[in-house]
């Protein structure tokens, strides 16, 4: 548990260094959103196109994995929503809850860290994770919050979420390197230095804006935050365990992976949703800064017990 913990935790110090540039106005608000653009739109595509272009995408695709974290999720995604409701919460705030529940940091954590710690052999269920996360969940928030708005579903409503999915840069840096590498060409040396030198800034830039971003969040909520917290760190990746483990049999170094990656704390983009859509964001935030927090002994936990699967 201490190795590993050790392991960990240059991660979070520089996330914490991050929080600190930001809290004595070192590195300003503004600052931090150009450095989570760079990351977003540029060293992390970089480094998923390149991970993705290396990829055997027929060996590392499972249908029994994907189920296996579809239906884990969906029961933590219906179990927080039933218990929004129940505590009288809008339909709205009750659909960001669930969705912050089961909704990790994979992009500015999950993907640097599990790779660095459990092997570059983690990059495809890695993806594999990503991708249920962003065409399932996310389109299903898309979905409803927006059929809740307009009380009905209508063509428009596919429309802008066909637009999401296609200007967003995971995705689109992960199909593009799927297709270069069904062709079973090497990318040219040039290229791929340059994708590597890239990428290679992708993990110390998103740890330090993941710290920056949590800068000036006000809290509120605090009993709300913590619950959806608890939901994310210890209820999501314990019903992914048995979901992976017991139900479904998935090999268990993938299924490792996937307990990992469900482990992460609420993700940065779920804040973003919800003030755009002005559904509860001081929440959102307060979940994600706790849960950030707290992430630093649980995901720990969490990767001891999975390496030793």
């Amino acid at each position: 548990m201490l190795a590993i913990f050790l392991k960990t935790l240059p991660f979070f110090a520089v996330i914490g260094l991050g929080y600190l540039a930001g809290r004595f106005r070192v590195f300003t608000a503004e600052g931090t959103a150009y450095l989570t653009k760079f990351v977003f739109y540029f060293a992390l595509s970089a480094m998923l196109f390149g991970f993705a272009a290396h990829l055997d995408l027929a060996a590392i695709f499972s249908w029994r994995f994907v189920w296996a974290y579809f239906l884990a999720s969906l029961l933590i995604w219906l179990l927080v929503a039933g218990v929004a409701l129940l505590r009288g919460a809008k339909a709205e705030e009750a659909v960001f809850e669930a969705h912050a529940a089961i909704t990790g940091n994979l992009g500015f954590l999950g993907i640097p860290m599990l790779v660095l710690l459990l092997g570059k052999e983690a990059v495809g269920p890695v993806l594999l994770v990503l991708a249920v996360d962003l065409l399932v969940f996310s389109s299903a928030l898309t979905l409803l919050v927006t059929g809740l708005r307009e009380a009905r579903m209508s063509l428009a409503i596919f429309r802008v979420l066909a637009v999401g999915l296609l200007s967003n840069p995971m995705i689109v840096s992960v199909l593009l390197g799927i297709l270069w590498g069904m062709t079973g060409w090497n990318l040219p040396g040039p290229v791929n230095e340059f994708l590597t030198l890239l990428g290679a800034a992708a993990t110390p830039c998103a740890l330090f804006a993941i710290g920056a971003s949590l800068v000036g969040r006000s809290a509120e909520r605090v009993e709300v935050a913590v619950w959806l917290t608890f939901a994310k760190l210890v209820l999501h990746p314990g019903a992914v365990a048995l979901s992976a483990l017991w139900l479904f049999g998935v090999e268990p170094y993938a299924a490792g992976v996937m307990i990992a990656a469900a482990a992460l704390p609420v993700a940065g983009n779920v804040f973003i949703l919800a003030q755009h859509y002005r559904v509860a964001p001081q929440r959102i935030s307060t979940a994600i800064l706790i849960s950030t927090a707290v992430s630093v002994l649980t995901v720990t936990g969490v990767i001891a017990l999975v390496e030793g699967l």
